[in-house]
Parts: structure tokens; sequence; C-alpha cells
């Protein structure tokens, strides 16, 4: 399993180029998984269901299984948040984890930038940077690609995802 993040401001599309970049390296065969990272209280459970009714009570993880899909949902319940490394170590083995934000984070990013939002550049601030996707030209000694180009950026995140514990910002 490799890793690479998808980092960038708020609108700057990450979540619709990964959307449009995933058809295609499942196409070429790649089995591509995804961890987002949620700044808030989310819940991904109908209130008033059994499963949410279950972790409303208390369980400490409700596993919701069919046919079609299974979900495991853990509440911390105070717990301190898990890193991105114990939840990777988590997840089923596939070719690339998509990471979008744990910006902090040691694994390598893809900046993803939308010159139309009006904010600067996280690179070179953000050295964890090793590629850059945007609208316009970036003048960088960094990979750069089109946002339109969805070859090229799967390209650039297949060639910059490392392992996990591989995919600290050394080496770029």
């Amino acid at each position: 399993m490799k890793v690479i993040g998808l980092a960038g401001w708020s609108g700057a599309g990450k979540t619709t180029l990964l959307t449009r970049t995933i058809p295609l390296l499942n196409a070429q065969g790649v089995r591509v998984s995804v961890v987002k990272h949620a700044h808030h209280k989310f819940d991904v459970d109908v209130p008033g269901k059994d499963s949410w009714r279950h972790r409303e009570a208390g369980a400490q993880e409700v596993l919701v299984s069919s046919g079609t899909r299974w979900a495991l949902m853990h509440e911390l319940r105070g717990a301190p948040e898990p890193g991105l490394d114990d939840l990777l170590a988590k997840m089923s083995p596939v070719d690339l984890v998509v990471v979008e934000g744990y910006k902090a984070g040691p694994h390598r990013r893809i900046e993803v930038h939308r010159a139309a939002n009006g904010k600067p550049l996280l690179f070179p601030e953000d050295a964890g940077i090793v590629g850059i996707a945007a609208d316009v030209a970036v003048e960088t000694a960094l990979p750069w690609v089109h946002l339109d180009d969805i070859a090229a950026i799967a390209t650039l995140l297949l060639q910059s995802a490392r392992p996990p514990a591989a995919s600290s910002h050394a080496g770029r």
C-alpha cells in the first residue's frame, strides 16, 4: 500500500479532482481507498436508525453489514483522536490510499490550487508538498500538472505515493 495526500484551501476542488481521478485509476487496475479527515462532528448514520441508537446508547463500536457493504463506526468517547498511521493500519490492503486532510501529517502531499480562490499557495511553506495541481501555471521545481489533466494527475499521484513508513517529507 502506498499513501499520498491532497492538500489545499477549501474550495480548491480536492474532492472533485479525486472523484474524477479514481475512475481512471480503477480502469488502470489500481485499487484506491480514501481517508478524509473531518474538522467537525460528523455522522455517517441516520438518527433514529438501529445502529445510531446503539451508538447513542454507548456502544464503543457498531458494525453494520449487508450484502452490498459494511461500515464500522467507532466512538472515541473522550479518547484522543487516532493518528493517520493508526487509521491506515485498520484499512484493507489496496494499491493507493489518498488522504484528504491531515495537513500536519508526515505523508507526502500534492497541492490542489485554484487561482479563483484568491488564496496563496501552501508550497513552499508546507514542506510535505511534492507536486502541484493547479488551474494556472506555477513556477516551481516541483512537478506541476493542470487540474483538468486527469491522466497527468493520476500519474502524479502514483509517482509521488510512498508506503506509510516511507511517506515522510524526506526524499522530495
